[in-house]
């Protein structure tokens, strides 16, 4: 099990496919695997049951997902709010935390159409703003978690797979051969 954490934008889904493919491990995307069981985006959980709600549900998903193994899990970015769900995603194994610039973020965020579509503002401000203030009671968290941490920025998609995969247990790569 390896899981890949950071805030929304760092590119999480895109590298964990891309990871998962090099690995020959399966590879699920925590928040669509949530929104398939609930029948419901993120964004409408959020408008009709609230954040706890929805923070709750998640801890569910993961907990259940974590379980797995040979698996490459793309997190949802404020999944490590829960203290029970930081202990049991370095339990489950390796945690990649991708990391960009805030300027990247806001810019790869703004032209996403699944993020407007599918995810709500955190703050009433959103924007840079929001990404700046959401960070900053993120970053200690995603820090504490973090078996590695991987600047996204600048690098190709095949370069931060490579970057990552050097820093994995060697266990993790035999297996991976096999």
């Amino acid at each position: 099990m390896l899981s890949l954490i950071g805030y929304r934008g760092t590119g999480k889904s895109t590298v964990g496919m891309r990871l998962a493919k090099r690995l020959k491990w399966d590879w699920l995307d925590a928040d669509n695997e949530l929104e398939q069981r609930s029948g419901r985006t993120i964004k409408e959980i959020f408008a009709t049951d609230g954040e706890p709600t929805f923070r709750q549900m998640e801890r569910e998903v993961l907990a259940d997902l974590l379980k797995r193994d040979r698996l490459v899990l793309s997190t949802g970015g404020g999944c490590i709010m829960s203290a029970d769900t930081r202990r049991d995603l370095v339990a489950a194994g390796p945690v990649i935390w991708l990391v960009a610039p805030i300027e990247t973020i806001a810019n790869r965020v703004l032209h996403d159409s699944t993020t407007k579509r599918r995810r709500p503002n955190l703050t009433a401000t959103g924007g840079i703003e929001e990404i700046r203030t959401v960070l900053a009671q993120r970053e200690p968290l995603y820090r504490e978690c973090a078996t590695i941490t991987m600047n996204t920025e600048g690098l190709s998609l095949r370069d931060v797979v490579a970057r990552i995969v050097l820093q994995l247990p060697t266990e993790m790569i035999e297996e991976a051969r096999q």
